[in-house]
């Protein structure tokens, strides 16, 4: 093993309580050793030795953030829907159709190619692990090679056929989720790792969301679910009844939803800039904290509600909108991220973990929202090697290839 020791770190976040202070486990004067693609050690003052040596210069390192929803495979374009909706057209499910359409008309390549650019995007914001939906397939055939391009950019992959009914099955619901949970869950289960549906009004009711759900199951997936994104709705009580690993959006909870939440593993995932974009109301976080249930802040990257990819985004406006400590967006976008899918692995910088990490050019994770829209990632580490650096730090990181591949 290649030993390479991170040095002089002015604040290293590790998400682990027994390793520094607070929940974010924070150390001073920091190093961080790292070989074989993990995190080896970390500690406080001298550093000990190793084969290769980083100088950090006093900046902060954290945990790479794990981004638990995405839908990054797509093609078309909605910047016109969007600019009516900022002239006060409200936001419905109905606009998923139109990226279907052009979806189902877009070559393998073409939507290869868009999708990696998102998720190289998200790592020049400091994302290392990004889970990515199918849904604008809708067909079988449509919806399995959606993840077979998500396949080829991440392990986290997820069936979303229960996304919206196409116009092919208007007015015929329940035959479309005969579809979804036969033929469609046939094709896609070899590529996914979860299943989710939209349960909401427009899109799925509990029944149909819970026939989904529970025939993902069968076929060895794991489950997640859209809950709670436009009203009051039975999402997040059916999310936590079957045990799903998130329940995401949340924006409307009622007391008893988030009693549900805060008495279950179910994680509530916060998607705010999605709110930012449909002009929702932000959902109150500090509820949802304060009753004890684990949060984690997603981007929710999609052509029609969250065009973004940006998490330090989302930590701005969950900090400023959603009422979360500095502290608590930075967990909730990494280690909360791995708890919403079920991983222990990432989203912590302590001896073992995958050497997922984060260097700012600045001092200080405060940053990240005290200076909001401006570039603070230096460098973006996933297992070890640099997947992005901006100019001058290229040459400090191990170097590997443009990303291409999980």
């Amino acid at each position: 093993m290649t030993a390479t020791v991170v040095d002089g770190i002015g604040r290293l976040i590790t998400n682990d309580a027994d390793l520094g202070l607070g929940p974010t486990g924070e150390l001073r004067d920091a190093w961080l050793v790292m070989g074989d693609g993990v995190v080896v050690a970390t500690g406080e003052g001298t550093a000990p030795a190793a084969d290769e040596r980083i100088e950090a210069a006093g900046r902060c390192v954290l945990p790479g953030f794990v981004d638990s929803h995405s839908h990054l495979v797509f093609a078309g374009d909605r910047t016109d829907e969007f600019a009516a909706r900022m002239a006060g057209r409200p936001y419905s499910a109905g606009g998923i159709r139109t990226t279907v359409e052009a979806t189902r008309a877009a070559s393998d390549d073409d939507l290869l190619v868009g999708a990696r650019r998102l998720r190289d995007e998200a790592a020049r914001s400091g994302t290392t692990t990004i889970e990515i939906k199918s849904g604008y397939g809708l067909t079988p055939t449509d919806e399995a090679r959606c993840l077979q391009v998500a396949s080829r950019l991440t392990n986290e992959t997820t069936f979303l056929g229960a996304h919206v009914v196409p116009p092919e099955f208007e007015g015929r619901a329940d035959d479309y989720v005969a579809e979804v949970c036969g033929p469609m869950l046939a094709a896609c289960a070899p590529h996914a790792r979860w299943v989710d549906a939209f349960c909401e009004e427009g899109a799925f009711d509990a029944d149909q969301s819970r026939t989904v759900l529970e025939a993902g199951r069968a076929a060895g997936l794991g489950l997640r679910l859209h809950a709670n994104q436009l009203g009051a709705g039975p999402g997040v009580q059916l999310a936590v009844e079957l045990g799903c690993a998130s329940a995401d959006h949340c924006t409307h909870l009622s007391d008893a939803d988030v009693e549900a939440l805060a008495g279950s593993p179910t994680v509530a995932t916060f998607l705010p800039a999605t709110d930012f974009s449909t002009r929702q109301p932000y959902p109150d976080a500090r509820r949802v904290l304060d009753a004890g249930a684990t949060v984690a802040l997603a981007v929710n990257c999609n052509p029609g509600s969250s065009h973004t990819t940006s998490m330090p985004f989302v930590l701005a406006l969950a900090v400023r909108d959603l009422h979360m400590t500095i502290d608590e967006a930075i967990w909730s976008a990494t280690a909360g991220g791995a708890a919403a899918l079920q991983r222990e692995d990432i989203g912590r910088l302590a001896p073992g973990c995958t050497a997922d990490l984060v260097l700012l050019d600045a001092p200080s994770p405060i940053s990240l929202v005290y200076r909001p829209g401006i570039p603070q990632v230096a460098t973006t580490v996933r297992a070890g090697e640099t997947v992005w650096s901006t100019p001058g730090w290229s040459s400090a990181w191990p170097a590997c290839s443009p990303p291409s591949s999980p």
